[in-house]
């Protein structure tokens, strides 16, 4: 499945795509950014949250300019609570990263706070 989001999360994380042992917690960790998302605006009105690999990225935010960020943003989430970095500036440098796409993409949801968090 080439753009199914349990898949490219394992893959950027560094673990192999056919490795089933950490599915789990990884699933968790990616319904946890979702929701974080979801408090922020973004993706569908009722919420998301995967169970498989079934799952592919368009089901989240079909033909969306944000999605780009919003992979970029669970990628970050997941490796923080999965594998987070040992040096405390990689961790502040991760977290961040975390912050802007946060603010870039509360601002792509509601343009009207851009002018009040510049």
């Amino acid at each position: 499945m080439e753009d199914s989001i349990l898949v490219s999360i394992k893959k950027l994380t560094g673990l192999d795509s056919e490795d089933k042992s950490f599915d789990t917690d990884l699933i968790i960790h990616i319904n946890s950014a979702f929701d974080v998302l979801h408090q922020l605006g973004v993706g569908p009105d009722e919420g998301f949250y995967i169970n498989d690999e079934s799952a592919i990225w368009e089901d989240y935010l079909p033909e969306s300019q944000n999605l780009r960020l919003v992979k970029s943003y669970v990628y970050m989430k997941v490796r923080k609570w999965f594998d987070p970095p040992q040096n405390g500036t990689t961790m502040e440098a991760l977290n961040s990263s975390i912050a802007e796409l946060e603010w870039r993409l509360n601002v792509t949801v509601d343009p009207s706070s851009e002018a009040s968090d510049v």
